[in-house]
Order: structure tokens, then sequence, then C-alpha cells
């Protein structure tokens, strides 16, 4: 395959009448979803949507992205899916740096996006993918006014296929460009790595697809000429009733998706005799959560690391690391993934000896081609074909990747990269804010959550209730600190920056590893 889109033209061509996606009790099969994603690169086309133009969606998990997706790679513009957790200001600030033309929105966002809409300063249509008000078009109808006549234009494997927001480490999002390369080779170590698919495979999307797992492993399926079931979003006891009744073979999750389902009522009495795999990953898990899990769901788990920028998973710890026997390396992420070269280095980038931490940098043909206009970035996170994941860890003597630290500040929390900058900016905003640092501290449910250790502006007052408030109309809700400590000042060096190790210490000091 040259182009992600010749995964709907080989399924559609060989099994044509298979179910592809399964939405809302929806079928469609991989030959209607071939013709549908016609429709949609035709009817782009007509907009004017030339090769290399960005075209945005904003929209809970949906069948429909997988037709706009395909469409789109069809006549060689990218795909920009937009995280629908994002509060206003930051979804118009994605949109505006894509210099997206198009926007794709749903129901639910529709009253975000009208808005923000005279900020939008690229977007020429706006398509309601549920119908929605005049002037802009609902999706069915523009989509079926075109034609479904394949245009098949020329498109290269380093060409840009989809485009992924990353927070920013300076408090922008950053946006990862991958290629038709890096993803399509992603499918083909997947599907030789990832439990052994088959067309009987049924697999459930559940994760959302504005993240690299989400999106992938939708794809991955698609590749495979799997059932594919689309869950609007993490709904833990829809996923029960789903993985029984659709006969689920394979799932991804992330942990803490995992411990909300073992939470829900009826887990211990649903059957699960079908689920053949269950892949984890984006956040370690706790080794208690794990094994319960496992004897719950009685099939093979799998653990994957990997990031936006490497297309998604380059180490894998496989079932048979996941016994009773496994030892030390069940606390690891595996090992590199087929076609990965993976290795330790110290802070003047030479390699380290197993069992000492250094940063985590892997070479790999899923590495990004680099970040949407950030040439000192892009510079920084790929040197020399190497990119420099900001992870730290250490490899044991058979290879084994054990996540220390980050060396960056981000906070996973249920999975959502969080940078500190971001929210610090947003909170520093409060005119009786002084100073202020944000950190990840154990969360039980989320693996890490936010904490704002902040200083109050002399002879004011602030209370936690007061800067959540605040925060909530300029973040995402889970970006918003869950906690509030407030103090007299902040540790710093004697170059002031602050030192949040210190802050850290006391939350984690009883815990194993720096990461949770």
């Amino acid at each position: 395959m040259k182009s992600l889109a010749d995964i709907i033209r080989h399924q559609a061509a060989t099994r044509a009448d298979a179910v592809a996606l399964v939405f809302q009790e929806e079928e469609t099969s991989y030959g209607e979803l071939e013709r549908r994603a016609c429709r949609v690169a035709n009817a782009l086309r007509g907009e004017g949507v030339a090769t290399g133009a960005r075209i945005a969606i904003l929209s809970q998990n949906r069948s429909a992205f997988f037709e706009i997706l395909l469409g789109t790679l069809k006549i060689g513009a990218v795909l920009v899916p937009v995280n629908f957790r994002l509060a206003p200001a930051e979804v118009a600030y994605v949109v505006n740096d894509a210099g997206a033309e198009l926007l794709f929105v749903d129901a639910a966002h529709w009253e975000l996006i009208a808005g923000i809409e005279g900020e939008l300063a690229t977007v020429k249509t706006l398509v309601h993918l549920e119908g929605g008000p005049d002037p802009w078009p609902d999706y069915a109808g523009w989509r079926d006014g075109a034609a479904d006549d394949d245009p098949k234009l020329p498109v290269g494997g380093q060409d840009v296929a989809i485009q992924m927001y990353t927070s920013g480490t300076t408090g922008r999002p950053k946006g990862a460009q991958l290629t038709h390369d890096n993803i399509v080779y992603a499918l083909e170590i997947a599907g030789q790595s990832i439990g052994g698919w088959s067309t009987s495979d049924v697999n459930l999307v559940c994760m959302p697809l504005f993240h690299i797992a989400g999106c992938e492993w939708g794809l991955v399926g698609l590749y495979n000429g799997a059932r594919n079931i689309i869950l609007p979003a993490v709904d833990p006891a829809e996923i029960l009733r789903l993985i029984a009744h659709e006969r689920v073979s394979k799932v991804l999750f992330v942990p803490a998706v995992i411990l909300f389902l073992l939470q829900t009522p009826g887990c211990a009495e649903t059957d699960f005799s079908s689920l053949e795999l269950v892949v984890y990953g984006a956040s370690p898990i706790p080794l208690e959560l794990q094994q319960k899990a496992m004897a719950t769901l009685k099939c093979d788990f799998m653990q994957l690391y990997g990031l936006t920028e490497t297309t998604g998973a380059i180490t894998v710890l496989a079932p048979e690391d996941h016994g009773a026997d496994a030892g030390e390396r069940i606390k690891s992420c595996g090992k590199a993934m087929q076609g990965v070269e993976l290795k330790i280095v110290d802070e003047a980038g030479a390699e380290v000896a197993p069992g000492v931490v250094g940063e985590i940098v892997c070479r790999t043909r899923q590495n990004m081609l680099g970040y949407w206009n950030l040439p000192e970035e892009t510079e920084s996170a790929l040197r020399d074909g190497w990119f420099h994941s900001g992870d730290a860890g250490y490899l044991d003597a058979d290879g084994y990747v054990y996540i220390y630290d980050r060396i960056k500040d981000m906070i996973v929390s249920g999975g959502e990269n969080i940078y500190p900058a971001e929210v610090e900016s947003a909170i520093f905003e409060h005119p009786a804010v002084a100073d202020v640092a944000v950190i990840g501290v154990p969360d039980d449910r989320f693996g890490e959550a936010v904490k704002a250790v902040l200083v109050c502006a002399e002879g004011a007052s602030l209370s936690e209730d007061e800067i959540r408030e605040f925060a909530r109309t300029r973040l995402a809700g889970y970006k918003i600190p869950k906690t509030v400590d407030f103090a007299d000042d902040l540790p710093r060096n004697p170059s002031g920056k602050i030192l949040k190790r210190e802050l850290r210490a006391p939350y984690w000091r009883d815990q194993e590893r720096q990461v949770h």
C-alpha cells in the first residue's frame, strides 16, 4: 500500500459485502464505506479543496469519521481531528493554526462553534454532521450530492495524511504531521505484532478518535478487515453490553477505563467469553488493577507504549509477559516493536548502559514528518533521525523498557496529556495570583491528577473553588486542577526556575515509580 486510502480500496474489492463499521446499530459494509469515501472526496474537490489542504473535524466518535478521513486521503488532503474536550478558545487555536478550510461538526459541539465562528479565520465551509441550521449544509446531503467514482489522485508515502495536535510544553498545542508511510507502516507492524488479526475479528473502538490510540485502533481493524463497533464515547455500562452482545474479540483501553469497567455494576456477570485480547496503554497501570482485570476478563493482555509523534506504539509487552511468573517485567512497557530502534541516552545524547536512567529515543519509519510550522521544535525533537520522547526510563539486560519519570513536565490523567505550562498560563490571568506551579500527583482513578500550588498577590485571598471556576472558563475540563494548595512562596533555583521536583516529592515519596 502506498496510500492509506488503499486500505478501503482493497477491502471493498475483496470483501465488499462484509460489515466494516457498526455505529448505533447502523451497519456500513466495506463496499458502502468505499462509495461514501469517494463521495466525500469528490464533494471536497467541489469545494475547491486541493492536495495538502487541511480539513478539520470536531465530533464524538462516529462512523462518518472514517468516511471523511478516507475521502480526505483520496485527494491528498490532510485530516485534522480536533479534541472535543477543548475549551472554545483552544478549538479556535487548533483550527486556525492548521489553516483548516472545512470544519465538520456534530450536534453536541455546534453551539461551541457558533460561539467562535467569527474567529475561525480560514474556515470557508461548516458541515453539520447531523443536519444543522442554514446556511451550512448537513453532512449526508453534502456527501451524497457528489459522484461516487474514485478520483484516484496521486498520493505519495511522504505526503501528510493526518495532523494530530499534542499539548505543547510552551502552552500551545503542536500539530504532529503523520504521513501515509508513517501510518501504513504502523498498521503493517500492528497487524503482525498485535494479536493475530483475522476477518472474523470484532473490534471495539471506544477511545477518542482525535487521539492516535483511538484513530489508529480503528484503522488497524479496517486494515485487517474486521467488524468494527464504534462507540461515541467511553461508557462503561455500554462497553460491557457491547462486548457480550456483539461478541467483541479485541479492544483497546487506557488503564482508567479498565478501572471504570471493573467498578461498573454487572461487570462480574458479563459474558467475556468472546474476548481474545485487551490492549492497554497511554499511561502506566497499577499492578493490582492489572491483575484484577486479567482475572475478571480472562483473556490475553498486551501493553503498548508510544506517542502521537511516533504514530502510536513503539514497544509491546506481550501476553506471555503478563503471567504469574513474569516477575519484574510486568512493571515494564515491553520491548521495541519490529522496525523500531530504541535506546536510552544521557543529556549529551550518548547511549547509556542497561539499568541507567536517561531519555527514551527511537528511530523508526513511524516517526512523524515534523511539527506543523514549527521548525525549531521539530529540529529539537528529531535529531539525526532519532525522536526524543521526553520520557525518562531505562533498559534492562534483555531490552525491556521501564518508564521512570518524565523529562518534560507532562501530566497524564486518564490517558490525556496535560502540560503544566498551559494550565499555569490560564491561572496566571487571575489578578489575585502572584505565582503558580502545576504538578501531577498520584490518583487512584486517573493515574495522575492535576494539582496547582499558588501564591496569592499581596493583600488578596482566593479559595480553591474560585480558582477552579476561573480555570473552567479557559481550559478543557480535564485540565482543571483537581486540587489547589496555597503557599507563601514557591521553591526556585538560583536562575529562578521553579523546582517542581521539590513540590512533587511529598506526593510521590511512597510511590515505586515517579509516574502513576
